[in-house]
């Protein structure tokens, strides 16, 4: 097992638990130090000034990018765009490729169990084209049938959308094998690795996707940094997302060309302090080792399911096995809503999610209108699992019902 709680300075000398890292993971040490020296040491604007700050600034930003593109096995750094989040990601690819390629008749493919974040782009995007909005259901415990995946995709596909990981689910999906069904009808493949990439290590080529994306924030970085890969040749062929300064290459009164990629995705002043943070959670995760780090999470994460399961009026869903939960338990407690889940066992210091999870469409296909979810991450312990289950154990009886 893992010990890494001293690490990471906002839980030293805290009886808080922290469950909740499916939202956002807090961050190591290394990582604030990581932005503090950039800030103390050559604050400046990265890709402009000529003085020594500067060129600091762009090196060590740029130092940044080639570390996510070897953590997510691009084949260029030039692949790799620096964004805010997961989020502005996917809005990259749908108002650059999407509003530029689709029209009526395509159709874009997603999941019933995506984040809203990778819907309400696509939503728009075929809203905006004349193209059609399909969806892919999932069985009740969260699995894509091989014969539901091939029925989905047809001759009209051009896009599929699906995320690596579920954050309701925590289950591991078939990307690589929707990334063929795409490719076989000529459509592209967007991969949401938001929750997979603080677990499991990523690797673009063997998954075979045209677009992922991923935050910083959810693998121990810094919020307001994260990215999106693409294969180089449709970076290049797309327009660009935002337009103002440094994406440029030359601009008159009348139109202007912009700057090679990935530049001409990043418009403005750029979060280098963000990407060198996010370059030092990447380290960090690293060091730790993924394998590490996803047995410590199983480990963790069985100990609890096996509880929950034993423990009457609680229903955990998706898998009965703990390694297909990606440290993401979601249940539900009879009679008790889950805001109320979460604020008692905020009483004693426990922090889980409540709420609809940003993925509505799969709760009304679940048939719940919301859910209490737990997420466990590398700095948690046995003894972070075991308060938690003590008082899941007793919310029942707090709230008036009988056992």
């Amino acid at each position: 097992m893992l010990d890494l709680r001293n690490d990471f300075p906002i839980l030293r000398g805290t009886d808080v638990v922290y469950l909740d890292s499916a939202a956002t993971a807090q961050r190591p040490a290394c990582v604030i130090e990581a932005e503090r020296v950039f800030n103390d040491t050559h604050n400046a604007n990265p890709l402009r000034g000529l003085y020594a700050w500067s060129m600091e600034a762009t090196d060590a930003y740029e130092h940044a990018r080639q570390t996510v593109a070897d953590f997510v096995g691009a084949k260029h750094a030039e692949e790799i765009v620096f964004t805010r989040n997961t989020t502005e990601g996917l809005n990259l690819i749908a108002y650059t490729w999407a509003m530029a390629n689709l029209k009526p008749g395509d159709e874009v493919l997603v999941t019933v169990m995506e984040h809203h974040s990778n819907l309400l782009p696509w939503q728009l995007a075929c809203e905006r084209t004349g193209a059609t909005l399909r969806f892919l259901e999932c069985t009740r415990d969260g699995l894509f049938p091989e014969e539901a995946m091939r029925a989905a995709v047809t001759e009209r596909t051009r896009l599929v959308c699906m995320g690596h990981v579920s954050n309701v689910y925590g289950r591991v999906n078939p990307v690589e094998r929707m990334a063929e069904l795409a490719h076989s009808v000529g459509a592209l493949m967007v991969c949401d690795a938001a929750q997979s990439a603080p677990h499991i290590p990523l690797d673009v080529q063997k998954l075979g996707v045209d677009f992922l994306v991923f935050s910083g924030h959810k693998l121990c970085g810094p919020m307001g940094i994260g990215a999106l890969w693409a294969r180089l040749e449709l970076l290049e062929a797309m327009p660009p997302f935002l337009r103002g300064g440094e994406m440029i290459e030359y601009v008159t009164r009348e139109r202007a060309t912009w700057a090679e990629v990935p530049h001409k995705f990043e418009a403005g002043t750029v979060n280098a302090a963000g990407a060198v943070g996010l370059e030092a959670a990447i380290h960090y995760l690293q060091a730790a080792g993924l394998d590490a780090v996803e047995a410590h999470v199983n480990a963790l994460t069985d100990r609890a399911l096996k509880a929950m399961q034993a423990m009457p009026h609680i229903h955990v869903i998706g898998s009965d096995r703990a390694e297909e939960h990606s440290g993401i338990l979601t249940f539900t407690v009879d009679d008790v809503h889950p805001h109320d889940i979460a604020a008692i066992l905020d009483s004693d210091k426990v922090c889980i999610r409540a709420g609809h999870h940003c993925a509505q469409p799969l709760m009304k296909h679940l048939g719940v209108g919301s859910t209490a979810r737990a997420s466990i991450y590398l700095y948690n312990n046995t003894e972070d699992v075991d308060r938690f289950l003590d008082s899941l154990s007793s919310l029942r009886s707090r709230m008036g019902y009988g056992e």
